[in-house]
């Protein structure tokens, strides 16, 4: 009998690299991939998986409590691997409701779900709650985070996901509910909703747009390359120690300036400019409000108990993100409707 694990957020950015690792590495396991198809949830990100016989793709939403209940009983998963969030701090800062309700209610509507559909054997069931560095605030320019470091969030998205930790690792201990959590560093690669920092400013370079840095651009931010995180989270699934929190990161740090700056020169070769033409997009605007200086992982848990470290250089894994959306600009222009310009227009070209 296949074990049938359920993916939340599997049609979002990290959750697409991730259901596609399991359809492909499990054909043991019937994958069901959840998502709200949010502005950020596409299947086109799936177009290559969609036929195969072991997985599944379900349209619906966290925060509805009896849908889930019913989608448990359906199914009787054996495993959750959670990603659905609401994920960017720009948005919640303009809107925090459908953080709460997305990030904090839809978690624990999961996992009283799971719980009682677990109750009577837990043996061989997981949840697995993805998180973020966010949760642990901000540090100064030594340090770095470990999986012991005091939570610490500081805008109403990293409130919310530090809220549903808790709940993940409260369950665990009220109800014993088998679980493991990770946090992770700044994800880049395929497939990212261009509202993030890479890929909107390839978009922008591309189309000579301005690049809205925050602030001076001093911030800093490690980078995980989005297929080593999905081998990271294949690991913590099948070895992680149940209870037991694991930090990913790319051991990668860059300013926000410093990495806008490196895109502006390797797109002024690809698109076959002169150097430095990039760089006169770049644009400062007013700083988010709450911004964190800086966040670094300290990777050296799952490094050690489950032998994993990044494998793609940054360089590398630069010029395959690059590359990607220069010869995917069909899927830009299907992902830059309406609503996401209205965004973009919102919370950049007005500061």
């Amino acid at each position: 009998m296949k074990k049938k694990i359920l993916i939340t957020g599997g049609a979002g950015f990290i959750g697409s690299h991730v259901v596609r690792l399991f359809v492909n590495k499990y054909p043991n396991y019937q994958i069901v991939n959840l998502d709200a198809l949010t502005y950020a949830g596409n299947l086109e990100n799936l177009n290559d998986i969609d036929s195969n016989a072991n997985y599944s793709f379900i349209k619906g939403d966290i925060t509805d409590l009896t849908f889930v209940t019913d989608l448990f009983q359906k199914h009787q998963f054996d495993g959750v691997l959670h990603l659905a969030a609401e994920s960017h701090v720009d948005r919640s800062i303009s809107d925090p409701l459908a953080f709460i309700t997305t990030n904090i209610v839809g978690t624990v509507n999961l996992l009283n779900a799971a719980k009682e559909t677990w109750k009577n054997n837990m043996e061989g069931k997981m949840f697995y709650h993805i998180s973020t560095d966010e949760v642990y605030g901000s540090l100064g320019k030594e340090g770095k985070f470990t999986e012991t470091t005091p939570y610490d969030p500081r805008s109403p998205y990293s409130a919310s996901k530090a809220s549903s930790d808790h709940l993940v690792r409260a369950y665990h201990h009220t109800y014993n509910l088998p679980v493991v959590l990770s946090n992770c560093s700044n994800n880049y690669g395929a497939n990212q909703f261009p509202e993030k920092l890479i890929p909107l400013v390839i978009n922008n370079i591309k189309n000579s747009k301005p690049l809205p840095i925050y602030g001076k651009g001093e911030n800093v931010r490690d980078w995980l390359f989005v297929e080593d995180h999905a081998l990271a989270i294949d690991l913590i699934y099948h070895q992680g120690k149940i209870g037991e929190t694991y930090n990913i990161g790319g051991n990668n740090e860059w300013s926000n300036l410093a990495l806008v700056k490196k895109l502006c020169d390797i797109m002024d070769l690809k698109l076959g400019q002169e150097l430095g033409t990039a760089q006169k997009l770049i644009t400062f605007v007013k700083d988010r409000a709450g911004h964190d200086l800086r966040y670094a992982i300290d990777a050296t848990k799952i490094e050690k108990e489950l032998g994993w470290n990044p494998s793609i250089k940054f360089e590398e894994g630069f010029e395959k993100t690059i590359d990607w959306y220069l010869s995917h600009s069909e899927w830009l222009d299907h992902i830059l409707s309406g609503d996401y310009e209205k965004y973009y227009n919102q919370q950049y070209e007005k500061r």
